[in-house]
This record gives structure tokens, sequence and C-alpha cells, in this order.
């Protein structure tokens, strides 16, 4: 699971997964995810590096939460 500081950051991570074709839906961040805007990205476990890569590879600043 993938959390972000902001909402922007959020929509544009759900972008980057649709653009590239990475299954992935922006869901509540659990509490204890501590995310900032409450948001999350969740995928696939198979899906997790590659979607990492493609982030990083975009700019979108993340975290991670293995909860």
């Amino acid at each position: 699971m993938f959390t972000f500081e902001t909402t922007h950051h959020a929509l544009w991570a759900e972008e980057v997964a649709r653009d590239h074709g990475v299954p992935a839906e922006v869901v509540p961040a659990p509490p204890a995810a501590r995310a900032r805007c409450n948001l999350a990205l969740e995928t696939l476990p198979a899906d997790e590096e590659r979607m990492a890569a493609l982030l990083d590879g975009a700019g979108v600043p993340f975290g991670r939460w293995a909860g």
C-alpha cells in the first residue's frame, strides 16, 4: 500500500497506474499508516515493486505501508 502527503499525489499516483496498466485503487488509508491526506493507493502484491518504480520515475512522492 502506498501513502501520500497530499490528495494531489494520491490522484497523480492513480493516474500513473492507469497509464501503465497497473490495477490500482485509491482507498482510505488506515489510521496506523499516518498518511497526511488519509488516502492510499492499493495494488496487487505482485505489482507493488513495479508501481514503486513507476511512481519514482514519474516523480510522485510516496510512502509505503505494509500493515
